[in-house]
């Protein structure tokens, strides 16, 4: 009998292969001077008497001086590289989260300071890239489609010396734009979201979010992998205790009793003025007016204690308390505890520390308990049940109308206090007061007796992510919230103890998937009715349209059905079935012509599949994306089985089962699907031979976004490479802010086509136009109804 010979490890795990090993020792233990590449903590604005950091307030944009900019982006930097300081070893860099959702915190440690010069240059404060490389390596990050979208982390990065260099160059940079320009001179004008300086505070917040984001990846590290930098804040006082935690924990004497208070109803507006003094993200802004009903909220976050309850009732066991999408994510991570809870004995035992953000600690039951809203929604379905009262979570003007503030004119604390200052003042554990969470009654009441309403842990919300009304997206930044309102993103408010800047300000509006762990907690609140909460995941929704089951029947019509059933009548236009077919073979035909090499090729809008089958006549390697999940598991299922049944509609109810078939002649194998964002592709997509973009670009957030991604260092297409694009140009502001429209609208006095527009930008990207030309489909509605499109297709060929 042959015995198989063992993969070694650098193969069975390619992340490995990054792994050089030369600054392990190093990276044990306090960090050495050269490690910090801005000031130093010891002499960094911020640091405490004991010689820990805390935030600086956020800039007051009209009246900020050269010093205290220069003061925050220090603040800002070196809080960030203390944080990294806490990873041990080079493989905390490299080795990807367990849940494989996102990147190894190599990325993170290298994409603000990305950020910082490529938002620089959008906004014309820098000229040139500092490493064009790195610029598109770490641009963007992951946005997980679904808790079992599987990255591969196969990827090569650079070394941390490379990476470390970078962000000494990039330091630099942005210290010479503070110190020199004129915008930040003595008296100088507030700093507007039209000044060029805007970009500057853009890179601070983001940098911010990413300090918050990062920790929670470090959060989630192996414990091996991490060790306590002597500058981060200190765990909260709670947290020393001298007995071991009491199992089972005692309600009223381990944790407080869950309580509620009534909260009265009324007209509220909130959203962010444009002219507020602080930068602002775009979802901030505009204002929105709510007609709010009485209802109750818990006087103060679920703590551990509580949610102890839930977990002894067998709540992660019961798919009764938890929604379909919840309980798929439940069963594929076989989660039966909250994450962050870590087992001190045998399962059965229910014994539990606390993994806090570089230690284990004896269980505190009174600290909010940190789990994703897919466990929040279960608990408060379980609360219900037991109660006998409805029981959810709160909307985002329920979370409004528990905030309290002092009369006279409206201010923002965060532009007023550092983080310990917030503490000691408002009682909020906000901006690094702390370097964990605090119980949940330790904090100062509001007037109504509620805690906790800013800061602790983030509060998961019934609310999708979505616009106020009157906002616009940035344009330096216009992907930047308009892609999360599509009905996949839960709503967060409130800050966590980590929160800094904007993110800790009375303005923040931010957001996660469901299934993402974020510092957060929930808020219980009791009431008959939804809240006003705002939920994109309706029917018609356009978040929605392409997970509709008949739109799917009509798309799997589109690609796989016969001329005669896309259109059967003899007098309708001619020559526009099998459009996703046409397509391909215009791309096919391109390389023949111009001498391209068919390796590899990537369908970006795959839909069901058609082009992305078709190209594979001749493609060695296919990769066909969508946003669309059930566009994407149809594809699968045709790639799997080669025919998939769906429903040819006639007239209302009436219609016929037809079946999708996929050539045999075509090799299945050739063929993989993948669910992803077009505005945020996977960073391993690259060098492909051949790219397709077939009726997509009027469908995106932002097209600048994908067409950006095309060209360039690590682009997708390769120098040499072929890009065809199809599109009617059909801009809508239900898919794209009309902002971020490529052309169809006046600018400048003058009306802009989108045609001109993309031939301009595409050449900037080192692309030449090879062949153009009109080429119709039709959409099947149903017997008699049809949408005739005429697309301008367009050939480029990648020169640099």
């Amino acid at each position: 009998m042959q015995v198989a010979t063992p993969e070694p490890e650098a193969v069975a795990e390619p992340w490995r292969r990054n792994l050089r090993g030369t600054l392990d020792r190093v990276l044990n233990g306090p960090r050495p001077d050269w490690w910090w590449t801005g000031r130093h903590p010891d002499a960094c604005p911020g640091r405490r008497a004991d010689g820990t950091l805390t935030s600086l307030p956020l800039p007051n944009l009209a009246t900020c001086t050269r010093e205290s900019v220069r003061d925050y982006f220090d603040n800002t930097w070196t809080l960030t590289e203390v944080l990294f300081s806490g990873l041990r070893g080079e493989e905390a860099f490299f080795r990807p989260p367990y849940h494989h959702l996102r990147h190894p915190m190599i990325f993170y440690y290298c994409h603000p300071p990305a950020l910082y010069i490529n938002k620089l240059r959008v906004a014309g404060l820098i000229p040139e890239a500092l490493n064009p490389y790195f610029e598109r390596l770490f641009e963007t990050g992951v946005d997980e489609m679904r808790w079992d979208d599987m990255s591969k982390n196969a990827m090569a990065w650079p070394s941390l010396d490379e990476a470390h260099a970078y962000r000494r160059q990039v330091y630099a940079r942005v210290r010479q734009v503070i110190d020199t320009h004129p915008g930040l001179a003595p008296g100088h004008a507030p700093v507007t979201q039209a000044h060029p300086l805007w970009a500057l505070f853009m890179g601070f917040e983001h940098e911010r979010i990413h300090l918050e984001t990062s920790a929670v990846l470090i959060h989630e590290l192996p414990l091996a992998l991490v060790q306590r930098p002597a500058c981060w804040p200190h765990l909260h006082p709670s947290a020393q205790r001298d007995a071991p935690a009491t199992f089972p924990p005692r309600a009223g004497v381990d944790y407080p009793v869950g309580e509620f208070v009534d909260v009265a109803g009324g007209t509220l507006r909130f959203g962010k003025p444009a002219d507020w003094p602080s930068f602002g993200w775009d979802n901030e802004y505009g204002e929105r007016s709510v007609a709010l009903q009485p209802f109750r909220a818990g006087r103060r976050l679920v703590s551990n204690g509580e949610f102890y309850a839930f977990v002894m009732d067998g709540g992660y066991r019961e798919a009764r308390w938890w929604s379909e999408a919840g309980w798929a994510w439940r069963g594929f991570r076989n989660t039966k505890w909250p994450t962050f809870w870590v087992p001190d004995g045998p399962a059965g035992l229910h014994r539990y520390k606390l993994r806090t953000l570089f230690e284990t600690i004896e269980m505190p039951w009174n600290w909010p308990v940190e789990v994703n809203a897919h466990e929040a929604q279960a608990y408060c379905a379980w609360q219900s049940a037991r109660d006998g009262v409805p029981c959810r979570l709160p909307s985002e003007a329920e979370h409004q109308a528990l905030r309290e503030w002092p009369p006279g004119p409206p201010r923002d604390p965060v532009q007023e206090l550092d983080g310990v200052a917030l503490a000691r003042e408002t009682g909020w554990n906000l901006g690094l007061a702390w370097g964990s969470s605090s119980p949940v009654g330790a904090g100062r009441p509001t007037g109504a007796g509620v805690h906790d309403v800013f800061g602790n842990v983030w509060q998961w919300l019934e609310d999708h992510f979505n616009p106020l009304p009157g906002a616009r997206v940035h344009p330096y930044y216009d992907d930047f919230s308009t892609p999360c309102y599509d009905g996949q993103h839960q709503m967060i408010l409130g800050g966590s103890w980590v929160s800094t800047g904007d993110e800790a300000s009375r303005w923040a509006r931010f957001h996660f998937r469901p299934h993402f762990y974020q510092h957060a907690g929930f808020r219980l609140v009791q009431a008959a009715h939804d809240g006003g909460a705002v939920r994109l995941d309706h029917a018609g929704a356009a978040s929605q349209v392409y997970e509709d089951a008949q739109t799917l029947n009509d798309y799997l019509l589109l690609h796989y059905g016969a001329a005669a059933e896309q259109m059967p009548w003899a007098f309708g236009p001619a020559g526009v079935a099998g459009f996703p077919q046409r397509c391909a073979h215009w791309l096919l035909d391109g390389a023949r012509t111009f001498g391209v090499a068919t390796g590899r090729a990537l369908d970006v809008g795959c839909a069901v599949g058609g082009a992305t089958f078709e190209l594979a006549r001749e493609h060695r390697e296919v990769l066909g994306v969508d946003l669309s999940r059930a566009f994407v598991d149809a594809a699968e299922a045709l790639r799997r089985d080669g025919e998939l049944g769906y429903w040819r509609k006639d007239e209302g109810a009436l219609g016929a089962t037809l079946q999708a078939r996929v050539d045999p002649a075509i090799e299945r194998g050739r063929v993989r699907f993948r669910q992803a964002d077009a505005c945020s592709l996977p960073a391993e997509l690259v060098d492909f031979d051949a790219v397709l973009l077939a009726n997509l670009l009027c469908r995106l957030p932002s097209p600048r976004s994908l067409l950006g991604r095309l060209g360039g260092p690590r682009g997708l297409v390769r120098v040499g490479g072929l890009l065809a694009i199809f599109s009617p140009y059909s801009w809508l502001d239900t898919f794209t802010p009309p902002e971020a429209w490529l052309g169809g609208a006046e600018r400048d006095g003058r009306p802009q086509r989108s045609a001109e527009v993309l031939r301009a930008l595409l050449g900037e990207e080192g692309f030449a136009l090879r062949r153009e030309a009109e080429v119709p489909l039709v959409i099947r509605e149903h017997a008699r109804k049809y949408q005739y499109i005429v697309t301008h297709a367009t050939l480029w060929q990648r020169e640099r």
